[in-house]
């Protein structure tokens, strides 16, 4: 599981949270910590870039977000982020500098790098999404199994109890997703990796590969 790693999979000098991923090996291990994270990171950013339009709700001044956007309690929307028409942000979100939060966007418990682009009508749900990652049109994150068990992280043989019920999906840094895929419980995708549109994806995608379906996942070729 060594490549999945925090270490592996993100730059954390792209993201305001860098903290809240200090002292863990997996970056699924901050879910249960971002609601908390946001109140203490909030109650410490400057006045004269941010905000606190609602209780626990801070807005860089820099950043647009539409009317008809909701910003739910515990939310931190960083520098030069858009948040467009009707996007929904449920709570405990973390959106970084310059990401895209489109229309009808759904974001609960995540953290988006810098760049991130989520830009029309995705589902974001118990994530972490890299630097620079995108969701084409209509892919989501699906975050609670159909029978309700714990999800179980798996890359091969190898598998991780993570004691969660509810676990979307880890997207590395460059990560591209196609239009209307799903991202099933406790998928895991590597740096740089693209996911073939309408895909359904579960386990974990290694960095630098094209997920095609799950019997073709291969390796980019360098030019």
């Amino acid at each position: 599981m060594e490549e999945f790693t925090v270490a592996n999979m993100y730059d954390l000098n792209e993201t305001i949270a860098a903290e809240l991923f200090e002292g863990v090996t997996y970056p699924w291990e901050v879910l249960p910590k971002i609601r908390d994270f946001i109140i203490k990171l909030g109650a410490t950013l400057p006045g004269d870039r941010f905000e606190e339009r609602a209780p626990h709700v801070w807005v860089a001044k820099s950043a647009k977000v539409f009317d008809s956007a909701y910003l739910g309690e515990y939310c931190i929307i960083d520098e030069d982020a858009e948040v467009r028409q009707c996007a929904f942000i449920r709570g405990n979100a973390i959106v970084g500098k310059g990401a895209v939060v489109g229309n009808s966007t759904e974001l609960k418990n995540v953290v988006l790098f810098n760049k991130v682009q989520v830009p029309h009508y995705n589902y974001v749900g118990d994530s972490i999404l890299g630097y620079f990652s995108h969701m084409g049109a209509g892919s989501i994150t699906s975050n609670v199994k159909s029978d309700k068990k714990l999800v179980v992280v798996k890359n091969g043989e190898e598998q991780i109890e993570t004691g969660f019920k509810k676990f979307g999906a880890m997207l590395g840094d460059h990560v591209e997703v196609g239009c209307n895929s799903v991202l099933n419980p406790g998928t895991v995708i590597g740096r740089w990796t693209n996911i073939y549109p309408t895909s359904c994806v579960r386990g974990c995608i290694p960095a630098n590969h094209i997920f095609k379906d799950k019997d073709h996942i291969v390796a980019k070729v360098e030019a």
